[in-house]
């Protein structure tokens, strides 16, 4: 118990000087130690590496998963070193809800015939969208929770304990400066002397004692009950301050290890930043052949849910293609009013808008517009025929368009003057 005491004196003394010498830094009234350029870079270097990969962590999260609530579930179940529990994605939820429906009206009705199509796609994007989100933890979150709650825990823990050694150095620096400064002031009003400067024999240091204690009664001064041996004061001052050194050195490099460690650890994000991108890549890419497939099926049953409608009825504006500019997608979106939806068919080659799906040749000489059913388009996009049956369209420009028997339903004939040819309906915004 003794010990333990004399320990905890001990560290609390350590702890109120570090904190006097802090103190004093701060108030502009004790010199600091300060590290080389380029320590001070690796420190930079990583609070920027932990401040970005925190903030880069948090917002996968929300990415990966936008429900607060599941979030702090999922958490709590990290914390406690349990399982996480599976999860229905959105997707496969609505996907049931939508096979539920269809089972109810009837699943060879055309709605529910539909509703099962658009359950199904729906279900395999929830299950894209599962695989990604697993994928995405292992090879990108976790690493980074392991950089944040392993690499950078350790530097931070030497960080402290080099600048607890920086204090210590810059204390043992402050108390040499004021013993060295006291035993230069003894020297001059006739303190005792400095022993170390007269002999090292202890008898001769015994002897000059004596001469000045013999001196200053003689002249009537008052000997001092305990004469400050300033020379050893000094020499004791100087030994710690070696020490000191020698403990700052020592972990100034453990440091300076641990901080370039962090070039490594970029390398390894860069990795597994790579590894996201490619399961990203492959889940859109999933999603987007799975709503292909969708719009495949129900474009060639729409005809046979809706006979006798008017091909292209819906004013809703399609999304505009890879090559439309920002500002034609502004504005087609900002003009489309209340319509009835329907689906645009994506043409053929992936990537090639132009590219008109397989249909009869259109020898415009013999078209002849129908008596009713002729209305007018705007533009929405420019468009270059593929061939002599097609019409090139040019963005914002007004034409006559109709649909003849037969004719494939992602397709019309359009006019404009002498000119006629075929144009793809998602391409147009039908008005009255």
């Amino acid at each position: 118990m003794d010990f333990n005491m004399k320990k905890l004196a001990s560290d609390a003394g350590v702890f109120f000087t570090r904190a006097v010498q802090f103190t004093e830094e701060k108030l502009g009234q004790a010199e600091k130690t300060e590290l080389d350029a380029h320590f001070e870079n690796l420190l930079v270097r990583a609070d920027n590496t932990k401040n970005w990969t925190e903030k880069i962590l948090r917002q996968t999260e929300v990415l990966l998963q936008p429900n607060p609530s599941a979030r702090v579930e999922e958490f709590l179940y990290e914390k406690l070193d349990r399982k996480v529990p599976s999860r229905v994605t959105n997707g496969e939820l609505l996907a049931q809800y939508m096979t539920e429906a269809a089972n109810d009206f009837g699943p060879t009705s055309p709605y529910g015939k539909t509703l099962i199509k658009v359950g199904e796609t729906e279900r395999r994007l929830g299950g894209a969208e599962r695989d990604f989100i697993h994928s995405s933890s292992i090879n990108f979150l976790n690493p980074l929770r392991n950089f944040l709650e392993g690499d950078w825990r350790t530097i931070s823990k030497e960080r402290r304990i080099l600048q607890n050694r920086r204090l210590d150095l810059d204390a043992c620096k402050a108390r040499l400066k004021k013993a060295k400064a006291a035993e230069a002031k003894a020297a001059c009003e006739g303190d005792p002397p400095c022993l170390a400067s007269i002999s090292m024999n202890p008898l001769v240091r015994a002897a000059s004692v004596l001469e000045w204690a013999g001196r200053r009664a003689c002249c009537g001064k008052e000997m001092p009950k305990a004469p400050l041996l300033w020379s050893d004061e000094v020499e004791k001052a100087e030994h710690e301050l070696r020490v000191a050194q020698t403990e700052f050195d020592r972990q100034a490099e453990v440091t300076r290890l641990l901080l370039e460690g962090i070039s490594s650890t970029h390398v390894n994000h860069l990795r597994c930043l790579h590894e996201f991108a490619e399961a990203q890549t492959t889940y859109y890419a999933q999603c987007y052949q799975y709503m292909l497939d969708l719009q495949k099926q129900l474009g060639n049953s729409r005809g046979e849910m809706l006979p006798g409608t008017f091909v292209g009825n819906a004013e809703s504006v399609s999304p505009p293609p890879d090559n439309a500019s920002p500002t034609v997608a502004a504005a087609a979106s900002s003009v489309a009013g209340p319509a009835v939806p329907t689906i645009p068919v994506v043409p053929t080659a992936v990537g090639a808008p132009g590219s008109a799906p397989s249909v009869e040749a259109l020898n415009a000489s013999d078209v002849k517009p129908p008596a009713s059913g002729t209305r007018k388009a705007r533009v929405l996009y420019d468009y270059e025929a593929a061939d002599s049956s097609e019409l090139s369209l040019l963005s914002d420009e007004m034409i006559t368009v109709y649909s003849l028997p037969g004719m494939d339903p992602d397709w019309l004939v359009g006019e404009r003057g002498n000119q006629k040819g075929k144009v793809p309906v998602t391409y147009l915004e039908l008005l009255s």
